[in-house]
């Protein structure tokens, strides 16, 4: 188990990352999120909000969060592969003196992340938020990640350590 404190934007959060084979309770999953890997190599799609990124995004209706990451690394990456549940990262607003009721996220939240074997590679077309998608050694995401941290990299080791290839 790892944890950190992080501002994002006016709010500190606590964040924690738990390595489970069991999903928190679906309500409290805010976003899902994942490392996919093709040959080696950590895909990375840049995101026309936010930069260099990992795929990931929030469930829609009458979806599993497996499912929700698929869409999210088709969408983003254009590939498809086999998925594997690594654990959850706990978002505690308790510490956040700006989280009130009425705040979109719950007190607890969690974003659950897979880890992605990429079996296919399509095209990359850029129809949605992603406008480049590269492949890079896994050790250099902090060069493309500009808010990489200890937590984050928690569960990269955990994808890495989960594959075929350590």
């Amino acid at each position: 188990m790892t944890t950190t404190y992080v501002n994002w934007g006016e709010s500190k959060v606590k964040l924690t990352w738990k390595q489970s084979v069991h999903l928190p309770q679906q309500n409290l999953i805010t976003s899902v999120h994942g490392f996919c890997f093709y040959k080696n190599q950590l895909m990375m799609v840049d995101l026309e909000d936010r930069g260099w990124d990992f795929p990931g995004g929030h469930i829609e209706p009458n979806e599993t969060a497996e499912d929700c990451f698929v869409r999210e690394a088709m969408e983003e990456g254009y590939v498809e592969g086999t998925c594997h549940l690594l654990g959850y990262m706990e978002i505690d607003h308790h510490d956040n003196p700006v989280w009130n009721e009425n705040s979109p996220y719950p007190k607890v939240g969690y974003q659950v992340f897979f880890r992605m074997d990429i079996q296919q590679l399509h095209p990359f077309e850029a129809n949605f938020e992603s406008t480049k998608r590269t492949f890079i050694d896994p050790v250099k995401i902090a060069e493309y990640y500009h808010d990489w941290q200890n937590v984050y990299q928690a569960i990269l080791k955990c994808a890495l350590e989960e594959g075929d290839w350590k």
